[in-house]
């Protein structure tokens, strides 16, 4: 059995693909979602029942992470896995290290899909694994499990996942965000590129703003990334700006 706690639309996802081979009990202070839960596969639990699990996957918000941990530190119990799959690393691999009893193990994840991009199937995406305290073998379980989905899997430190992650995902939502600002509206008169850039808002839209202030607030290396691509663009209006007046 797995025990998996919180229940958004990724949770959900995490369900429908877990059940077909383990029984799931979630844990959810969401009111009113034992038949979603249920259609989903799972079986709605107390924290404590969710808890008692070998394998623990933590589907909470990147900002109510720490005190999911506090919550659920005594009532884990030894030997188990705990993982998470936080859009951040480096500070969810930290306070997991913290908080959670040493006898505890350790995954960090971040699935590299959502409800939306593999409503169908998880086969062909990616995972970042970060086995921050885990033993070898039951590592390589959970690896082979995963790539027997179909899934590819990416190993590295949760650092280098927040390096690249500021970019690929962080900037992404960020242009995104700054389109639905714009108004960036369909066209009848418009350029492959530009419905490049529409689809990009209409991923970005669907994902809560609570997800986007969170994967910028908690990434140590958002901000930097954010900030030097706002420079380049201002740089570009500048040229253009002097080109034009040299013009005139």
């Amino acid at each position: 059995m797995i025990g998996l706690i919180g229940y958004g639309r990724f949770g959900r996802l995490t369900v429908k693909n877990l059940a077909s081979e383990f029984e799931v009990l979630v844990y959810t202070r969401k009111a009113d979602k034992s038949r979603d839960i249920a259609d989903a596969g799972g079986r709605l639990v107390s924290l404590a029942a969710a808890c008692a699990q070998k394998l623990i996957i933590l589907c909470v918000p990147i900002s109510a992470m720490r005190a999911t941990l506090q919550q659920i530190a005594p009532l884990v119990k030894p030997d188990a896995i705990v993982a998470d799959v936080c859009s951040v690393k480096v500070y969810p691999a930290q306070w997991m290290q913290e908080l959670l009893p040493s006898t505890v193990e350790i995954l960090a994840t971040h699935p590299m899909f959502g409800p939306d991009s593999a409503a169908k199937s998880v086969a062909g995406y990616k995972i970042v694994l970060c086995p921050e305290r885990i033993r070898p073998q039951r590592y390589t379980k959970i690896k082979q499990w995963l790539e027997k989905k179909g899934i590819v899997t990416i190993e590295t430190t949760p650092a280098e996942h927040d390096r690249k992650i500021a970019l690929s995902l962080g900037l992404t939502h960020f242009i995104g965000r700054a389109l639905a600002e714009f108004g960036a509206t369909p066209l009848d008169i418009d350029t492959e590129g530009y419905k490049r850039l529409l689809h990009i808002l209409g991923v970005v839209n669907n994902d809560t703003w609570q997800l986007f202030e969170d994967m910028h607030h908690f990434n140590p290396y958002a901000r930097e990334k954010r900030q030097a691509f706002l420079k380049a663009m201002v740089k570009i209006d500048a040229d253009l700006e002097q080109t034009q007046a040299g013009n005139e």
